[in-house]
């Protein structure tokens, strides 16, 4: 049933923040910022050094068990290439696990383990293998690559795939790719480039307030 519960959780939150920096320390300050501006679903890619450092210390911090509704957040790994990296972010408390491509060894992990598996995927052969190995949600990546019509034209043979678009959603885009029935989008370095900058990551808090606000808007 957690499975399930999380799988839904990532749906109804709409929007995940995919986390990518120099140190441990600075993911982390990205991703507490997120939360702070309603993005409550973190994807924390393993291009971070130390990353799973970054994940226990998110894990522990948010934990999707509290009453504190402020302390609530889904923490999970993105850029996991091999079922090894899934099964140690796993023991570190990721909740979810993200990959850039379809492994099946690292979906069959992520299912023993009862852990919701988003691989990304760019073609109707990658998706139907994805859905076949009993993936709930699969990551349309690299998003920027297509418009948002490429769902409709995915749904048409295969209208069972929960499609996650990823890299290339804006806020000037976001509400088309929801309104063409994305699950959910990853939004990743539009939501921190200003605040690497600038060295101001409040500003990942204001940029996570206006896409929930676009996807609150985009589901109306």
């Amino acid at each position: 049933m957690k499975k399930l519960k999380l799988v839904q959780q990532i749906v109804n939150e709409g929007v995940v923040a995919v986390l990518r920096g120099e140190t441990p320390d600075e993911v982390v300050e990205m991703a507490e910022q997120a939360i702070e501006g309603g993005i409550k679903v973190i994807e924390v890619t393993m291009t971070v050094p130390f990353a799973l450092q970054a994940i226990e210390k998110l894990a522990k911090k948010y934990s999707s068990t509290t009453q504190d509704a402020s302390k609530y957040a889904i923490i999970g790994v993105g850029t996991v290439l091999d079922p090894e990296t899934a099964r140690a972010a796993i023991l570190s408390g990721s909740e979810f696990v993200v990959g850039p491509c379809l492994n099946p060894d690292t979906v069959t992990l992520c299912n023993r383990y009862r852990i919701p598996v988003m691989p990304g995927v760019m073609t109707i052969q990658e998706i139907q293998k994805a859905l076949e190995l009993g993936v709930d949600i699969v990551k349309l990546f690299p998003g920027n690559l297509y418009s948002p019509a490429m769902i409709k034209n995915i749904k048409g043979p295969l209208p069972q795939a929960n499609i996650m678009p990823t890299g290339g959603v804006s806020l000037s885009n976001l509400g088309e790719w929801i309104k063409a029935g994305a699950v959910a989008v990853g939004i990743g370095s539009d939501l921190t480039t200003d605040a690497v900058k600038t060295g101001d990551y409040s500003l990942v808090a204001k940029k996570a307030a206006q896409y929930i606000e676009a996807y609150r808007e985009a589901k109306k």
